[in-house]
């Protein structure tokens, strides 16, 4: 489904199917608006973007669904972007099917409703990633039991301003028109939002569960 259905009227039944263990897997094309009803903003519509209900730029940041599916411990989780990385996405798929329980991957999905050249979509995505606007990773809960991270980080740290993606879509580029002042202070949120998102997920990648010593285990159960 979409993340209109994902974020926002939908969430409470994704939840409940999450929080259930069943072993299904679900796929959110993230358009971060609704796309086929008329561009409304939803829960996934990000900060500075204009959107029906939101024309101005949206002032809150975008609901991080991922994080919020992550901290059940029991739910593979993955974030992907075709065109940024193909082969992450295709392992991100792979691992969710083998997957015994809830599988949610969240896919960077290109739409007209943010205002740039469809055909340049691949190209859009891989801007995105290097922006740190999208972050590539996967959360695999059979790690913690090897004494391995369970949140791979498969995108490096920004190379490029953000603004190299939002100058390249109408949505960001409309409300920097109407009002550039209010446009310069929701993208200076948006930067230190983006980057503190990249911390949350950095500190995530190092967290491993400290497995006892065999023999430790062993002299410990003989007392």
């Amino acid at each position: 489904g979409g993340d209109g259905w994902a974020y926002d009227i939908g969430y409470g039944g994704l939840d409940h199917v999450i929080a259930s263990g069943a072993n299904v897997n679900i796929l959110v094309m993230d358009t971060e608006v609704y796309s086929n009803t008329g561009g409304q903003q939803s829960k996934a519509t990000p900060m500075a973007a204009a959107a029906k209900f939101a024309s101005a730029g949206k002032s809150l940041p975008k609901k991080d669904l991922g994080l919020m599916a992550i901290s059940y411990g029991h739910v593979y989780v993955a974030s992907v972007a075709l065109g940024a990385k193909d082969a992450q996405t295709v392992k991100a798929f792979q691992e969710a099917e083998q997957f015994e329980g809830p599988s949610v991957i969240i896919a960077n999905s290109p739409c007209v409703e943010h205002g740039y050249e469809m055909a340049n979509a691949l190209e859009h995505q891989a801007i995105a990633v290097e922006s740190g606007y999208w972050p590539l990773y996967r959360f695999d809960p059979r790690l913690i039991n090897q004494g391995k991270a369970a949140l791979q980080l498969d995108s490096k740290a920004p190379t490029r301003p953000v603004s190299d993606l939002l100058e390249k879509e109408n949505r960001f580029r409309q409300v920097q028109r109407k009002d550039p002042e209010r446009f310069a202070r929701l993208v200076a949120q948006l930067e230190s939002e983006l980057k503190h998102r990249r911390q949350v997920f950095e500190a995530l990648a190092t967290v491993k569960l400290e497995l006892e010593d065999e023999d430790t285990t062993e002299a410990t159960a003989a007392q």
